[in-house]
């Protein structure tokens, strides 16, 4: 089975291929000021947290500086040092809300590295849990999401 139908992604597909036709999905979204629309859990000085609407898990979250820059390297001190401290943050969030067993924390740097969007860096906070890989990933290449978006975003936001 290389095909799970699953007709209520159309809408987060349509508005991201739009986006991405007018430049940085990224900035887009961050100049809009519609957080809630696009799921923005968390604005800092220097950057954002926005959840990832194509998750590995629920609750999947991405930090991203404000600044459109495509690499570590291209951040400033106070930049750096803002970004870590709003995956501090997210990251107690999602382990207050959610309960995560473990996460992962990482950067996609590239398109080679498995950047979806190479070109505004962003750092990935992936709540797991014993046992979140089941049969479908190993058997059918198909990732369930059991949780939509919509109600993610509310319970990470509603934990202020």
């Amino acid at each position: 089975m290389d095909l799970l139908w699953a007709p209520w992604r159309e809408e987060y597909v349509v508005r991201v291929n739009k986006k991405l036709r007018k430049g940085c999905t990224f900035c887009s979204v961050l100049k809009e000021n519609k957080d809630e629309k696009n799921y923005i859990l968390l604005r800092s000085k220097l950057c954002f947290a926005v959840l990832n609407i194509y998750p590995f898990n629920g609750g999947h979250v991405m930090v991203l500086p404000k600044r459109h820059v495509d690499d570590l390297d291209k951040l400033t001190p106070a930049e750096m040092k803002d970004m870590m401290a709003l995956v501090v943050k997210v990251k107690a969030r999602i382990k207050e809300t959610i309960r995560p067993d473990a996460f992962n924390i990482g950067f996609n740097l590239g398109s080679a590295a498995g950047a979806g969007i190479p070109q505004h860096m962003h750092i990935h906070i992936v709540p797991r849990w014993k046992g979140d890989m089941n049969f479908m990933p190993a058997v059918f290449g198909t990732k369930v999401m059991p949780v939509s978006l919509e109600r993610m975003y509310q319970v990470l936001v509603d934990a202020n």
